[in-house]
């Protein structure tokens, strides 16, 4: 089946899935933002590749099972607050997590990278080094990433300064007016977890959000108040199965929280699952990576540290460590090397011929 025949079908399982409560506008700005790039193509379209990996990287089958993130990429990874306050960098987004062989969340990081990279800017061989490096290390010494002490350089990239934290709330209170005007607010279950998600009971005004590539479509709403003479902002959004699930079959339960809050995380404790519904504290610290604003990603020292974060949350459920180090002893780099290009070539065909689609 081609991407296009591919999508329609997707987009009504998604429609079910969500009871008819989808969100049209946003799926016309996802087929939009699905021409953007390779990139942007492969951030929307987990469901596609959850679909054909095992196809183009049959050999990745036989590798030990994790609870995978699914959805990985170079923009799958931000800051937030711990429950000490303390800012900690990561992956940050678990709502494709799923069990799966460990190896197509590597392979996915990599390709996402290939193709978010611009010619001469880094080799794939850097790429995928950098990032199985940093992966083994993270197995063999699993740690989370906390900014407020150590890793001077990418608390310099990643926490905000004076002035993204100024441009953050110049823009929540534009849309904080704009809501009080239009008085809208969504149904009782997700105003009761944006309730349950509060140090206590406040007022609150509500908006629907724009947000993210994959998850297009999808409600999303914000929830904003003030508490003790400041704002408190709360994100949420509506959860489908993972698109492994869909394809392969397997447990519908969500696992994010599994997934985000093993013991070599340091999780964000606002960040809670009740029924479909999935809510988070939004705030200038808590926040995903941008390539456009942070050009400088594509560096073997961030993609190190992008796959060691990426094994700690691997090992969130106990008795994969070993298993996976037997594993990776057994392929090497070029193996590695090798599926992220075939991953690679396979994404950009399918986004060259989405292109023509549109045209």
């Amino acid at each position: 089946m081609g991407i296009v025949a591919a999508n329609r079908k997707y987009e009504t399982w998604l429609t079910a899935q969500l009871k008819n409560e989808i969100v049209k506008p946003d799926l016309r700005r996802k087929r939009e933002k699905m021409r953007d790039s390779a990139f942007s193509f492969l951030r929307a379209t987990y469901w596609r590749w959850a679909e054909n990996i095992l196809e183009i990287c049959p050999d990745a089958a036989t590798a030990p099972a994790v609870l995978a993130v699914g959805d990985i990429h170079l923009e799958n990874y931000g800051t937030w607050r711990d429950r000490e306050g303390r800012v900690v960098w990561g992956v940050n987004d678990y709502d494709e997590a799923a069990e799966m062989p460990y190896v197509l969340d590597i392979i996915r990081l990599a390709t996402s990278a290939v193709l978010a990279g611009r010619r001469n800017q880094i080799s794939l061989k850097e790429i995928t080094t950098s990032i199985l490096t940093g992966y083994q290390r993270g197995i063999d010494s699993p740690r989370a990433f906390i900014l407020d002490r150590n890793h001077l350089r990418m608390r310099n990239q990643f926490v905000v300064n004076e002035e993204a934290r100024a441009k953050f709330w110049q823009k929540m209170d534009l849309q904080h007016q704009e809501a009080l005007k239009k008085k809208s607010k969504p149904k009782a279950p997700w105003r009761k977890i944006f309730a349950d998600s509060l140090p206590e009971r406040i007022p609150l005004v509500y908006w629907p959000r724009i947000a993210g590539t994959g998850s297009l479509g999808r409600p999303r709403w914000v929830a904003y108040g003030t508490w003790r003479n400041g704002p408190i902002l709360r994100e949420a959004k509506a959860l489908v199965p993972s698109g492994w699930i869909k394809a392969h079959g397997g447990p519908t339960q969500f696992k994010l929280i599994q997934a985000a809050g093993g013991p070599h995380r340091s999780p964000d404790p606002w960040y809670n699952v009740e029924g479909s519904l999935l809510v988070r504290r939004l705030s200038p610290n808590n926040h995903k990576i941008n390539l456009d604003a942070q050009p400088g990603l594509l560096n073997p020292d961030i993609l190190r540290a992008m796959g060691r974060d990426l094994a700690a949350a691997h090992l969130s459920e106990p008795g994969r460590r070993h298993a996976v180090l037997r594993d990776l002893r057994t392929r090497k780099s070029r193996w590695f090397r090798e599926g992220v290009e075939k991953a690679a070539k396979a994404v950009s065909g399918e986004y060259a011929e989405w292109m023509n689609s549109a045209r």
